[in-house]
């Protein structure tokens, strides 16, 4: 059970000259979950987490951190860890320097753990940062963030360059550490099957608007797909909005939104339509996009 709200979202904008960023988004992440920030990119997600981790200051509304109000606060910043995608370290740093100078800057911070996760991703501690491969500069910063042990940890796409062993290795970590330890997580990510099962909560933005801020678990049961005769698949979507629909002959998959009571399930079982829940990122699509298919 979580103790308290950790971030908190009012109303928040940002613009960049003509650029509007985000725009009146709201939402809040409880203590001790796992949140995924998703969106395609360009959506506002970076300018969302930067806001809260207090490196810039909204136009509009309003963020809190544990209750404060990041921006220039020193408690809040002892609660933070924020990792950026391309992350950057001083030009003669090593491996070796940047944990030492991470245990002196982050008061959570684990050695332990940090010299066991420098062995899984076989990080080599005398090269300097800038003589390693992207990927590795990756697994860096996740080094940084999971050993960081902040009770607010943000990572942002922290996964770029790295192959599929290496981002297991991170997704197995995070949650390893994550049951042992419950911390708040923020996730900003567009590798949403990857990360579906590590979810608890999940804010959509696109646009710079938050379209969803909801828990995995109720997510899930917001569409189906479903899989049978065309002409079955099309009477069980009419009136319905249709994410997706593909046709393969005689036969028809569409992935469908809307509630399901049990005699509406039962009704397409009984016309050879195969039911299941949709994926996370076939619902994200969906809602992204905005509109039917039968519209397009």
């Amino acid at each position: 059970m979580s103790a308290g709200v950790a971030v908190v979202v009012r109303g928040l904008g940002k613009s960049y000259g003509d650029v509007r960023a985000l725009d009146d988004a709201s939402f809040a992440v409880e203590e001790g979950v796992i949140c995924g920030v998703l969106g395609r990119n360009g959506a506002g997600k970076t300018t969302a987490l930067q806001l809260i981790t207090g490196q810039a200051l909204p136009s509009e509304g309003s963020v809190e951190v544990f209750g404060r109000r990041p921006f220039e606060d020193s408690h809040a910043m002892r609660m933070l860890c924020f990792i950026r995608e391309g992350q950057c370290y001083p030009e003669n740093f090593t491996v070796a320097m940047v944990l030492a100078a991470a245990a002196d800057l982050l008061p959570h911070w684990d050695a332990e753990f940090a010299d066991r996760l420098l062995e899984r991703f076989n990080l080599p501690r005398k090269r300097r940062v800038k003589k390693l491969s992207r990927g590795m500069t990756s697994a860096v910063g996740i080094v940084l963030g999971l050993a960081s042990r902040a009770p607010l940890t943000l990572f942002d796409e922290p996964y770029l360059g790295l192959d599929a062993v290496a981002r297991q290795i991170f997704y197995d970590e995070l949650l390893a550490d994550y049951a042992e330890r419950p911390r708040t997580v923020i996730l900003s990510t567009h590798l949403i099957d990857e990360v579906s099962d590590l979810l608890e909560q999940v804010v959509l933005i696109d646009q710079g608007r938050v379209l969803l801020d909801d828990t995995t678990e109720r997510l899930r049961q917001r569409a189906i797909v479903a899989t049978g005769p065309a002409s079955a698949v099309d009477l069980l979507s009419a009136g319905r909005n249709l994410f997706s629909r593909e046709s393969m002959g005689a036969q028809a998959r569409a992935a469908i939104e809307g509630a399901w009571a049990p005699r509406d399930l039962a009704a397409a079982r009984a016309m050879g339509v195969e039911v299941e829940q949709a994926s996370l990122q076939q619902l994200v699509v969906g809602v992204t996009r905005g509109t039917s298919v039968e519209g397009n």
